[in-house]
């Protein structure tokens, strides 16, 4: 009862401080909030998962195996699993949706889940688009975001945004990791290319506002990826070690153009990169687990005070160096405030609990990062 008329508060203050995506729940009613949660409750949210994260039998290496499962409803042991283990998002990829009816039930069951989840999913528009090329949804298709920045008509990337917001809104999606804010300056890159707008800065950072501001007025919140810079490096960080050369310097005058353009317009949302800046760190880390990246750069020179949120922690860039635990662990140290679809959540959860209990992450270092969650979550439900 005490959630409930904690999050009847929420609701009273977005009212009363206006309507639409952009306004922030008042301070007070977020700390009452807070004050309500247990531990467990609190490092919950800390997570964005794939629903097979609450199928505990499910084993797999690949990504493949993994979406061979085709898992694509609600099981009873995943209800099970989430009575212990709340969490704060849900990711859906290609695999778990199948037609729209059983996208509809899917969704339902899983906003009932422990820990009142936002669901999350990757709708870029072009090759990403986990509901545009399913062929049993009637929606818009887009060739790539590269064919959009080639018309130089930020109008269209608005329209883009607003069309894919608008359906992901109707099927109750909340959260859209898009847009794509890199520049795809290298043409030897393997992951980005057209599904960045531009090679050209200044006109990628047009078109990402648009975009966001298309998919906020649909009623859905965006996030700007990968940062700091996915554009000029060579590899692909599903399968292992990418890097980027360039200084701070040099990425100021090219990859921060589109980032900086997003948080002048209040993204709510930033997905970091697991690429290493060895001109900038000085190391071989991934800007994931970067205290500089993240902390120093992000968050105090650029001055981004919305969430951040990891890009997947089981993609090879990761798991070939870190172990889940090991990598939740760094990444929250580092700044992050999401950790997004580590190989085993289970893990990840119970090193959280056990960093408060050992005293090697601080209750307030989480309450931090749930304090942004929350207030997202706030603004996107009023």
């Amino acid at each position: 009862m005490k959630r409930i008329l904690s999050y009847i508060m929420v609701l009273a203050a977005a009212v009363s401080c206006g309507s639409g995506p952009s306004s922030a729940p008042q301070p007070d009613v977020i700390e009452e909030q807070l004050a309500a949660m247990t531990l467990r409750e609190k490092v919950g949210q800390l997570f964005c998962v794939r629903p097979e994260a609450f199928d505990v039998a499910l084993e797999w290496d690949t990504y493949e195996k993994l979406a061979s499962y085709q898992l694509q409803e609600v099981t009873p042991q995943m209800v099970k699993v989430n009575a212990e283990y709340p969490v704060g998002g849900i990711i859906l990829f290609a695999h778990n949706i199948d037609t729209p009816d059983q996208l509809d039930t899917l969704v339902k069951h899983l906003k009932a889940f422990k820990g009142e989840p936002l669901l999350y999913i990757d709708e870029e528009g072009g090759r990403v688009a986990r509901i545009g090329n399913n062929d049993h949804f009637q929606v818009k298709r887009y060739a790539s975001m590269g064919a959009i920045g080639k018309t130089g008509d930020p109008s269209q990337a608005y329209e883009c945004g607003h069309t894919i917001g608008t359906y992901l809104h109707r099927y109750g999606l909340d959260v859209d990791l898009a847009p794509v804010a890199d520049v795809n300056t290298n043409p030897r890159n393997p992951v980005i290319g057209p599904r960045a707008f531009s090679a050209d800065p200044s006109l990628a950072g047009k078109m990402v506002v648009q975009y966001l501001k298309g998919l906020r007025e649909a009623g859905v919140a965006g996030c700007v990826k990968h940062f700091p810079g996915h554009g000029d490096t060579q590899t692909d960080t599903h399968f292992g070690y990418a890097q980027t050369g360039k200084t701070w310097e040099e990425m100021l005058a090219c990859e921060m153009i589109p980032f900086k353009a997003a948080i002048a317009a209040k993204v709510p949302m930033v997905m970091t990169a697991h690429i290493a800046t060895p001109a900038i760190t000085g190391t071989d880390v991934p800007a994931t687990v970067s205290p500089v990246i993240l902390t120093e750069k992000l968050r105090k020179e650029l001055g981004f005070q919305g969430v951040i949120i990891t890009d997947g922690m089981s993609m090879g860039a990761i798991t070939k160096q870190y172990t889940p635990a090991q990598a939740t662990l760094l990444s929250l140290e580092a700044g992050a405030d999401i950790v997004l679809g580590p190989k085993n959540f289970i893990e990840a959860f119970d090193a959280v609990m056990q960093a408060v209990k050992d005293s090697t992450l601080t209750e307030a270092r989480i309450d931090e990062s749930v304090r942004r969650i929350l207030s997202l979550k706030a603004q996107i439900r009023e």
